[in-house]
């Protein structure tokens, strides 16, 4: 790893320039209202998947096969927030990035491996509710082994392709208005550019590949089920299926504008961009940390009955409702029905 190319201001408090010795494409109040908005951001995300983390940890029911991906989804929700959200606050109240190529290196290493971790545990979770609702290989039952492989896959994906730019293939390098670091998108070097288009293809354009196809046929599952009278069971996984598309909608929303940025920095390198178009896709992909717990916690009634409780001093204001979305439903692979188990 080459750990020499980065210099560093040679005065602390020049905050025309950032580490490497280019001006800053933003003022002094601009990098301070990024600083706070993302101190709000990192806050809110670790007390939320610290919760989902520790509301499963204590209570048995929550530990089932299905909801190790959810588990694991905050687990690589809160590295991002650590690792690249909570510099991201300290940097840009400083003015400028103070961590050093050592530094940037290992939170674009970390930042990356977290959040395509996150890609494709949200793909996980949608190949398992096929899995699960769809049958489509039969009478096989979605058991433990198979959600600890899946969960163990997403970590061990995510790590294959993140680890190339430490060696040689790709490259971190300081991003937006140069105090948080990425992976290299501006790099013209033939390597760099076989790798970038690598890391596309296969960390974001087939997780997302997966996902629609998933979800568009657990929604034509569930479409065809209502239609042959399951209309309860149905409404029961519809319900699950939902919190789970929202899930898939909350991170695409965040990580697409950073995605088009980057691939257009990639193939239209000579495009000038303002400050604002630099900045808002990084922060948003790095605020998708707080939609998911978000979102699971309001719409699942499982999560919701000991994740309120814990972060209310165990007082929950909202009455107790019956268990709909705990229902689990299978698909007969003889009459294609779903039955409530």
């Amino acid at each position: 790893i080459d750990f020499s190319t980065l210099d560093v201001p040679e005065h602390p408090n020049a905050s025309s320039l950032h580490s490497t010795g280019r001006e800053v494409l933003l003022p002094r109040a601009g990098l301070v209202t990024l600083s706070v908005i993302m101190a709000v951001f990192s806050v809110t995300a670790v007390v939320l998947n610290a919760t989902v983390i520790a509301v499963t940890l204590r209570h048995r029911q929550l530990r089932q096969p299905l909801n190790f991906a959810l588990v694991n989804l905050a687990v690589a929700d809160l590295g991002t927030t650590l690792t690249g959200a909570v510099p991201s606050v300290v940097t840009n109240a400083v003015g400028y990035y103070i961590s050093g190529r050592v530094g940037c290196v290992l939170e674009g290493f970390c930042v990356a491996l977290f959040g395509i971790t996150a890609l494709c545990t949200v793909a996980l979770i949608a190949v398992e509710r096929v899995f699960v609702v769809c049958k489509p290989l039969g009478t096989i039952i979605f058991q433990e082994k198979h959600a600890v492989a899946g969960v163990a896959a997403s970590w061990l994906w995510s790590l294959l392709w993140n680890t190339p730019p430490l060696f040689g293939w790709g490259n971190y390098e300081l991003e937006g208005v140069g105090t948080s670091c990425g992976p290299d998108w501006q790099s013209r070097d033939p390597k760099n550019l076989s790798y970038v288009v690598c890391y596309f293809v296969l960390c974001f354009a087939v997780p997302f590949i997966i996902i629609v196809v998933s979800y568009s046929w657990l929604l034509w599952t569930l479409r065809r089920v209502a239609k042959l009278g399951g209309a309860a069971a149905a409404k029961a996984e519809a319900r699950i299926a939902w919190m789970v598309m929202m899930m898939v909608v909350a991170f695409l929303v965040s990580w697409m504008p950073y995605a088009t940025l980057a691939l257009t920095v990639v193939f239209k390198p000579d495009m000038n961009f303002s400050p604002l178009v630099k900045v808002m896709p990084i922060y948003m992909a790095k605020s998708s940390t707080i939609y998911n717990p978000m979102i699971y916690i309001y719409m699942n009634k499982q999560f919701q009955k000991y994740a309120i409780p814990f972060l209310l001093c165990g007082k929950n204001p909202f009455p107790p409702e019956e268990e709909a979305s705990e229902v689990q439903t299978t698909v007969s692979p003889l009459n294609n029905k779903i039955t409530p188990e």
